[in-house]
């Protein structure tokens, strides 16, 4: 069963679920696509942005979701996830799942007959990287010849752009100290995209090489969800790295400040520069429900 756990999954397809997206958003796609189709959407890690929109998506598309929280299943509580995939198989047209762990989401797609959509894991959140290139293409008008910065911790949104960027042509650097690089793998697979595409990306603890030529800055939450054990040694580490006035300045004139959110103002990012003009943090929050309405469609429409 075809389903959504990384960018690579769709590798031959973002620009035609992007496309999607841009038409969905600007209601030039049918009514009520999804009519009768229902999501089940299981959380194992706490949401704003991911659980509303994946509602709101499905419900504006004709469909329903199904809130199911960890506390609210039997896997929760030992039951194997391949008890719960096969179970949920023959109620619902699909899963999406927000995972503490990526190979519970892989192991759950694969005992399961309805496509799974990763709303966010420990090694990727490909959702995210969808909405992020559409708002891109929505403010530039293209991603090629375009730069993204990626500035702060290598994390699962950082490796999910990273695989996106090169698809879509755009470069991609990561301003990280060392210790923070992405994932080793998810770097390998990127660069190879990227000698295919033309594209560049470069990894550098010195933020001079990395903002050079950039036109979207990016950063998010120095503290994840599970790493609140190492958050001190996390903000003296990452005490650097944060997006504000003098680092926007080494960016291009007119580039845009993009976060996933949720931010922690005057952490990793400056308030004047979150709140200032040239960030785009809600646009992008938006683009949310537009993506995962285009992921819904390619994956659950009949």
């Amino acid at each position: 069963m075809d389903s959504l756990l990384s960018v690579e999954d769709i590798k031959d397809d973002v620009k035609y679920i992007l496309d999607l997206a841009s038409k969905i958003k600007a209601g030039q796609v049918e009514d009520k696509p999804l009519n009768g189709k229902t999501l089940a959407m299981i959380f194992q890690k706490s949401s704003t942005r991911t659980r509303v929109s994946f509602d709101v998506g499905m419900y504006q598309l004709g469909g329903r979701a199904i809130f199911l929280s960890s506390n609210d299943l039997q896997m929760g509580r030992g039951e194997p996830i391949s008890d719960t995939a096969k179970v949920l198989s023959r109620f619902v047209d699909g899963i999406m799942i927000r995972a503490i762990k990526h190979d519970d989401v892989v192991e759950l797609s694969k005992y399961s007959d309805v496509p799974v959509i990763s709303g966010l894991t420990d090694l990727e959140h490909p959702c995210q990287s969808l909405a992020d290139m559409l708002t891109i293409k929505e403010h530039f008008g293209s991603w090629e010849g375009k730069k993204i910065c990626f500035v702060g911790d290598g994390n699962n949104v950082c490796n999910s752009l990273l695989l996106i960027a090169p698809l879509l042509g755009m470069d991609m650097s990561v301003a990280c100290p060392k210790g923070y690089e992405p994932n080793e793998n998810i770097l390998k697979t990127a660069n190879k995209w990227a000698e295919e595409n033309n594209t560049q990306i470069t990894i550098s603890d010195d933020l001079n090489i990395a903002l050079d030529n950039t036109d979207v800055v990016y950063t998010d939450v120095w503290v994840s969800m599970g790493d609140e054990a190492e958050a001190n040694q996390r903000k003296k580490d990452l005490s650097p790295f944060q997006v504000n006035s003098d680092l926007m300045a080494l960016a291009n004139d007119g580039a845009i400040f993009m976060h996933c959110l949720p931010a922690i103002r005057g952490q990793e990012v400056s308030s004047d520069v979150i709140d200032g003009e040239c960030s785009v943090i809600y646009d992008q929050a938006e683009n949310r429900m537009h993506a995962q309405k285009a992921v819904l469609y390619y994956y659950l429409k009949d």
